[in-house]
């Protein structure tokens, strides 16, 4: 399809379409929330040992205090730049994730708990860096789910992916792709969503990250494939107002997640 007859009306249809799922959803759901996820870049040596206890023991208790819940906190199983950790945090409210580090640092019991890492040597920290991407559910999925192998403490992995569009029209357009049945393709593929949303501040824009749940990598192979085949999918991605050249989307970032100790994901 020529995208420069598409553009204008795509543009125009999505923002329309995506009202009037912001308002069902409010309706049935509630409104989108929101997501910081943080990406510590570590080093190998004890640091990986003092941030996991540091999430576990002090930030993940103290951050439920201020309504953030529930928490997740994930290694990096297979992904570029190893050793890292991310962390996920939801809140309905933007305030809250803009003034939670402060709002931490008024905590007595949490200061007291995150004192090796709050309080480690310059000379050795326990991260390189600190890496945060804010992000807003989209409208056909506006609640961060729980798979229920998370609520019962059983084996699983996590799938986080983002997808960059060249443009931001593109990135609309692969947003609404979504909302128009995406999310039911997965979970008839036995992928669990955890979340879908936009990137509204972040490294790579425009763009939209998600994560899905399995129990394995087997798992996540078979259902991977199994959506690949959905006739759902292929009807979906061949029509005309999803189907440009180019793509709605030039690059993805993929990495698979194992939870962390004090991950309530």
């Amino acid at each position: 399809m020529d995208r420069r007859n598409f553009f204008s009306t795509a543009l125009t249809a999505s923002a329309l379409s995506l009202a009037g799922s912001a308002s069902a959803s409010a309706q049935s759901s509630g409104a989108p929330e929101f997501y910081e996820l943080r990406r510590y870049q570590l080093v190998n040596g004890p640091g990986a040992k003092v941030t996991s206890d540091y999430f576990a023991n002090a930030l993940i208790p103290a951050l439920n205090r201020l309504g953030i819940s529930p928490v997740g906190a994930f290694s990096v199983y297979f992904g570029p730049d190893q050793p890292a950790y991310y962390l996920l945090m939801p809140s309905g409210h933007l305030e809250t994730l803009a003034t939670a580090d402060l709002q931490l640092a008024k905590d007595a019991e949490f200061m007291k708990a995150a004192g090796p890492f709050w309080n480690a040597n310059g000379n050795t920290p326990p991260y390189r860096t600190v890496e945060s991407t804010l992000l807003r559910a989209f409208t056909g999925h506006p609640k961060l789910v729980v798979p229920e192998t998370a609520k019962a403490k059983e084996k699983r992995i996590y799938h986080l992916r983002t997808y960059v569009s060249p443009t931001n029209g593109d990135h609309v357009n692969k947003v609404d792709m979504f909302n128009h049945g995406e999310f039911a393709i997965f979970t008839k593929a036995g992928a669990t969503g955890v979340f879908y949303a936009d990137a509204l501040i972040g490294p790579r824009l425009p763009s939209l990250t998600y994560m899905l749940s399995f129990p394995d990598l087997a798992t996540l192979e078979t259902s991977w494939a199994k959506f690949a085949a959905d006739p759902d999918w292929k009807k979906l991605s061949s029509d005309p107002r999803f189907k440009l050249d180019p793509p709605n989307v030039s690059n993805i970032f993929s990495l698979v997640l194992n939870p962390l100790p004090g991950s309530q994901v």
